[in-house]
């Protein structure tokens, strides 16, 4: 793939571009096509070490960078993403899938982030308490963690790696970053911007590209690396809380998600409608806040049922680079796990109101139809399971205990929606639901002015928000006597 971001297909180690130690390299794919668009370095141990010594160097803690220094750090990369959006947005469209508009908009949506922490890094600085308990002037200073590794996923190559890195330098932390190896191009493209248009101290962001076990590995135990950011999957997450446990490292976790989409009988079809759309098909239903159970009122369910179905055998799918509602699925393991949950639901006795039975799919691509069954039960694996792709399965209900049970029928806590017109019910099922994120006539999922994360399986820790910033910092109280 040509591109001016694209110059450089390797790792980049104290503020240079550096080759794998080995010379190993690995395919990157355009989903749509099946085409080979690049060959990246991947990068062995003694380069992830090598990137650590080299945000270790960076690391000031006795004279940290001030807050106007790091505020122009992240305006510098806001302004780059801005200015970049349209071919930012070309290579995160090749390599993920998803349309282009929607991949230009994502860019966007990073930019926010660092817009968001440079508009509220004086939230940083120290303050004195007003009282003087035992006789002592007490001052509350934010210190940078140290060195953080940033491990992101595929389904958002670039606004996952906005939340957390644009926290981090806003704390003054130094970021080993290892991108999801089937997206590292516009992680690639957001550092070639970052080395040619932001004056930031050498080591103090680094790309590790490559295998997981390998980079993982070297994160977890090396001593220098204080915190992890991770997003992706529970069982990962479960993993490196085990890894980092004998060092006691701050975990920053986005796990995964299971997402009631809750439709009362008095709520607004065609609105309820129009917002699952929006949530459940974005980047091809391939997100951890997408709905995943769609739970209607019996007394609604049939004729939201039959709303649905008419918008959904409207969209197309194909290419993102053509105008499409929805690209491919980002591989062949995705693709398989979307057939296998509506066929083990149809086994099952669900009924297909939109899209194409399994039997008639070849398989031979990634584009998978969107689909609506209807008559899920507890026992079908879409029910239990996260599907990650274009499935929309409803379950009806009866009462509102019956949607608050089935809505927390999940180990999962990061993302539920709720929709009704009588407001004394929205607070209360909000406040039942076991969700970090609970929206309420609106399919809206993370902005950066506003905490996200997930309570019980789905993580620890916040990103977006005032409370997104402080993740990266340690309080240190400095009582001063007299």
């Amino acid at each position: 793939m040509e591109s001016p971001l694209l110059k450089n297909l390797h790792g980049y180690v104290g503020g240079r571009w550096k080759d794998s130690g080995d010379g190993n390299t690995f395919d990157v794919f355009n989903p749509a096509t099946g085409e080979v668009i690049a060959r990246v370095a991947s990068m062995t141990a003694e380069d992830v070490n090598a990137a650590i010594d080299a945000g270790s160097q960076a690391l000031r803690l006795s004279n940290p960078y001030s807050l106007e220094t790091r505020k122009g750090w992240l305006e510098g990369i806001r302004d780059a993403l801005l200015n970049n959006k349209e071919e930012v947005g070309r290579i995160l469209c090749s390599e993920h899938g998803k349309p282009l508009k929607e991949a230009q908009g994502e860019v966007e949506y990073a930019a926010g982030f660092f817009d968001y922490a440079a508009k509220h890094i004086q939230a940083l600085d120290s303050h004195t308490l007003a009282e003087k308990p035992k006789d002592c002037t007490w001052t509350v200073h934010y210190r940078p963690i140290g060195v953080t590794g940033l491990i992101t996923p595929w389904n958002f190559p670039i606004g996952m790696i906005a939340k957390k890195l644009s926290a981090a330098l806003a704390a003054g932390c130094p970021s080993v970053i290892k991108p999801a190896s089937e997206t590292p191009l516009t992680m690639i493209a957001l550092f070639t911007l970052m080395d040619e248009q932001v004056d930031m101290p050498a080591g103090m962001v680094n790309l590790v590209m490559g295998k997981a076990s390998v980079i993982g590995k070297v994160l977890c135990e090396h001593p220098d690396v204080t915190m992890l950011s991770f997003t992706g999957s529970t069982e990962v997450g479960r993993k490196l809380l085990i890894d980092t446990s004998d060092q006691v490292k701050k975990l920053a976790l986005e796990l995964g998600g299971n997402a009631p989409f809750i439709v009362f009988e008095d709520a607004d079809l065609d609105a309820a409608v129009t917002n699952l759309l929006g949530n459940k098909f974005r980047g091809g239903g391939q997100t951890c806040v997408c709905a995943n159970r769609i739970l209607v009122h019996e007394k609604v369910v049939e004729a939201f049922g039959r709303k649905l179905a008419d918008k959904v055998n409207a969209m197309t799918v194909g290419d993102g680079m053509t105008d499409v509602d929805i690209g491919p699925l980002i591989n062949k393991s995705g693709y398989d796990k979307v057939h296998r949950h509506v066929s083990d639901a149809l086994d099952k006795g669900a009924t297909l109101m939109a899209g194409r039975h399994p039997s008639e799919l070849t398989g031979k691509d990634l584009f998978y139809p969107p689909t609506v069954v209807s008559g899920i039960t507890r026992e079908m694996a879409c029910y239990k399971e996260e599907t990650f792709g274009p499935l929309v399965p409803m379950v009806s209900f009866g009462s509102e205990d019956e949607a608050i049970k089935v809505g927390n029928d999940t180990e999962f806590g990061l993302a539920a929606y709720l929709f009704t017109a009588d407001s004394e019910r929205a607070q209360r099922v909000a406040a039942a639901l076991r969700f970090g994120h609970v929206g309420w006539n609106t399919g809206t999922g993370p902005t950066p002015e506003a905490p996200f994360g997930g309570m019980k399986a789905s993580g620890i820790g916040r990103e977006g928000g005032l409370e997104g910033l402080f993740e990266f910092v340690e309080a240190q109280t400095v009582p001063r006597g007299f």
